[in-house]
């Protein structure tokens, strides 16, 4: 899994087990392979490339995937082990509305390199079935984390999941880390760990004020959000303000769990009345022990509570799920839920490159 926070690709050894319907799943290994200066530029240029320069980096990053697959094997003593490669690719064009979603990472040079059967081009079925393809893993959360009422990933998009056994219902909900980390990127910083910058500063009303207004978080679901949303609308308005580096943070941080409890708010009366409602959160912002605490806060009112799991769920259910994705394909099972991503029918969605020799 490769996410819009360009961090790195996250890489899971999962072992996935079925019996009567019923699935669990164990994590044996997982990694994530921090992406060089210059990936990291390839990466978050290429919707600027010209059609055949786009193209060669979609296959040139297949290559890397399978370079860093075999490299993770071989850190890991995994070889022979491996079944299966399900991978979701890096985003780049994601268009819905024109029934167009984009991953960068061709699975051909995947198979190739890795000689493993690989599944790639997970959203792009849900897609054509007229459906945001996005968000793509409450299918994972579903069948394999479901005893919580809501699902929070921070990643940089945060998601979030309504566990609803009628109504399964999901939707980005604002950029997250995206943006967290270019404004700990202007002091030199990859991120902002634990958030200590952001709970040194002050929240800027105005700039929240502006941010909350964005017309996207005024459209009903289901919809979803492109990288670029982010790095083109919200990062610049940000900057405009004109805040140190501490504030901008902290505004931010505020927008994101601003964002957030409407998004709850909004789903709380799906659910029975209760008086505890639990919310998991993964993904790397659960790290974050100052937006925890602030979102913990805030979500309290609401009576729910907010729970962090261990470290390898926290940073690789993504990956997980993932896994999960491309077992489903293999299996021929559905692997994409149309009360999600809106689409016609739910959909059995993903590329199949047979890698190993017959």
């Amino acid at each position: 899994m490769s996410g819009s926070s360009l961090d790195g690709l996250d890489i899971a050894y999962v072992h996935l087990h079925e019996t009567a319907g019923k699935w669990n799943y164990e994590i044996v290994k997982a990694d994530c392979y921090a992406y060089s200066n210059e990936w990291v530029s390839k990466l978050s240029n290429a919707t600027s490339l010209d059609a055949r320069s786009y193209l060669l980096l979609h296959t040139e990053y297949g290559h890397e995937i399978g370079r860093l697959v075999n490299q993770f094997i071989a850190d890991n003593g995994l070889h022979y082990q491996v079944q299966l490669i399900g991978s979701h690719g890096h985003t780049t064009f994601h268009m819905p509305a024109q029934k167009m979603t984009g991953q960068l990472g061709d699975g051909a040079a995947i198979a190739a390199t890795t000689g493993i059967n690989t599944v790639t081009d997970l959203r792009a079925m849900d897609v054509a079935l007229g459906g945001q393809g996005a968000p793509i893993v409450p299918i994972g959360e579903k069948i394999l984390l479901g005893d919580y009422q809501f699902f929070l990933n921070l990643g940089g998009i945060a998601n979030i999941s309504l566990n609803h056994p009628e109504d399964y219902t999901a939707f980005d909900i604002c950029p997250a880390n995206r943006v967290l980390n270019i404004l700990a990127g202007q002091v030199g910083k990859s991120y902002d760990a634990g958030g200590e910058m952001a709970a040194s500063g002050s929240v800027d009303v105005e700039l929240l004020r502006r941010l909350n207004a964005l017309e996207y978080y005024g459209l009903p679901y289901p919809k979803s959000l492109a990288n670029d949303f982010g790095t083109h609308e919200v990062y610049p308005l940000v900057q405009s303000a004109g805040l140190s580096n501490a504030d901008a943070l902290r505004t931010y941080v505020e927008h994101i769990c601003t964002q957030i409890t409407n998004a709850v708010q909004l789903l709380l009366p799906k659910l029975p009345k209760a008086e505890e409602y639990k919310l998991l959160a993964t993904g790397g912002g659960a790290l974050n022990t100052f937006m925890m605490t602030r979102l913990q806060q805030v979500l309290r009112q609401l009576g729910v509570t907010v729970i962090k799991p261990d470290d390898d769920l926290v940073q690789y259910k993504e990956a997980l799920i993932m896994a999960l994705i491309g077992v489903l394909r293999w299996r021929e099972e559905n692997n994409a839920i149309a009360s999600v991503t809106g689409a016609s029918r739910s959909s059995i969605g993903g590329a199949v490159w047979i890698g190993q020799e017959a």
